[in-house]
């Protein structure tokens, strides 16, 4: 006899719930990821973040 599975109700369960933020997640973390990316290595060395972390 087969065992009860719950992951799969569990996973459309919390889908449910839970996918504006995954796709808010993704979004967010892909737009970061594409300004970060177009960045040269003087751009960041001039910045204040960089300045102020990099002592």
């Amino acid at each position: 006899m087969r065992k009860f599975d719950p992951w799969p109700v569990f996973f459309r369960r919390e889908w449910k719930r839970n996918w504006p933020f995954l796709v808010g997640f993704a979004i967010t973390g892909a737009l970061i990821t594409k300004m970060t990316a177009g960045l040269s290595e003087e751009e960041v060395k001039q910045s204040p973040f960089y300045k102020r972390h990099n002592r």
